[in-house]
């Protein structure tokens, strides 16, 4: 058969076929893409997100010089949330991204202070917030009760007139936070060191250099490994997804949809990821030296991009360096798709940005790539 007839659609199908049964029998790929995630998911859906604040939305032009307020600034497992419109407080409430809202009416001399309170009922903190705002009352009580002692007979004011509603929503589990960060936990470790270790393996045992005594092209080889990539990212992400909602109630709102949205967001981010697997492997020179590259590209995804707690709690600074990462993006349109209803038109915002940094990758990896 000549160059002229040589069908490189059939060599990269050859290729990805060779590619992905050599990865399903990696141990290191099954563990990091499938068997880690699933371990994460089971751990962080029974232990409930302890030791997770409660993020209460402060409405605006609430006092915040009274002591209802200063008590709950000061306690560490609350965490006040300002500067939102009061639309922007309900939508929220709604789909249990606050816990709860407060607005606080400017204190009156000898009057109680005028305290509203919002709970989510797709949130299940609410209690924690009410446990919290008994106590402050009690002692607000307990300390006017103290000062009025003396007069016998003296009818002991309220001090705390409450108003408390609850916003109607689904319910949020806490397996609704984790299992998108876990997808995308598996897709980073599939894309970056996955495609590191196969492609230095390939140049150094002289594999592509034989391919290139054949008429395969080049892009044929890379269309391959990168074809099989996707194949085996798509039926982790797919087991976990299913694993996620028939085990633990993970919400999938729309059902297949919503399944089917969550494929190809994993398609987008697994292509990105590859980029910098591309890039670890132009620079590495040797298997030892990728894992270190390779984790300074994903370490700090995995802890700064909401894969295992909410972003919420880290300092303005932090969650400035966190919008930044790719991995931020993907987990935070995982979460869009899966538990509000929204569809791919919806987070264009997020796609924009991976797309961007796919752009960043795959130029830096063109530039440095290496076939031998």
């Amino acid at each position: 058969m000549t160059s002229k007839n040589y069908s490189n659609f059939r060599a990269t199908m050859a290729i990805a076929k060779a590619s992905l049964r050599s990865t399903m029998r990696s141990p290191s790929a099954v563990v990091f893409t499938l068997a880690f995630p699933l371990i994460f998911i089971v751990v962080f859906a029974n232990v409930g997100g302890a030791g997770v604040s409660v993020d209460v939305a402060v409405a605006k032009n609430s006092d915040t010089t009274n002591a209802v307020y200063q008590a709950l600034k000061k306690n560490p497992m609350i965490r006040l949330v300002k500067g939102l419109s009061n639309e922007d407080i309900t939508k929220n409430l709604a789909k249990g991204s606050l816990d709860a809202s407060i607005e606080l009416k400017p204190q009156q001399p000898m009057k109680p202070i005028g305290l509203t309170v919002q709970y989510s009922k797709a949130s299940t903190k609410g209690e924690i917030l009410k446990s919290t705002l008994n106590n402050i009352f009690y002692k607000i009580q307990s300390s006017v009760y103290e000062k009025i002692n003396s007069f016998s007979g003296m009818k002991i004011p309220d001090v705390i007139d409450l108003k408390e509603t609850t916003i109607t929503g689904r319910k949020h589990l806490y397996i609704d936070f984790i299992l998108p960060g876990q997808l995308g936990f598996s897709l980073l470790s599939t894309g970056v060191f996955g495609t590191a270790f196969v492609f230095l393996n390939l140049r150094q045992n002289l594999v592509i250099k034989r391919f290139f005594a054949t008429p395969v092209k080049g892009y044929s080889i890379i269309g391959g490994e990168m074809l099989a990539r996707i194949i085996f990212g798509l039926a982790g992400a797919l087991i976990i997804i299913l694993t996620g909602h028939y085990l633990f109630g993970f919400t999938l709102i729309h059902g297949f949809v919503t399944v089917l949205n969550m494929l190809v967001l994993s398609i987008i981010g697994l292509l990105i990821f590859m980029g910098f697997g591309f890039t670890v492997s132009g620079i590495a020179k040797n298997e030892s030296s990728i894992p270190p590259l390779a984790n300074i590209i994903t370490l700090p995804q995995f802890l700064l991009s909401g894969t295992f707690f909410s972003t919420s709690a880290f300092p303005a600074w932090l969650r400035s360096l966190s919008d930044v990462l790719p991995l931020t993006h993907l987990n935070n349109a995982m979460r869009k798709v899966a538990f509000e209803g929204a569809g791919l038109g919806d987070v264009t915002h997020q796609l924009l940005i991976l797309l961007l940094w796919g752009i960043a990758a795959y130029a830096v990896a063109i530039k440095i790539f290496k076939w031998e």
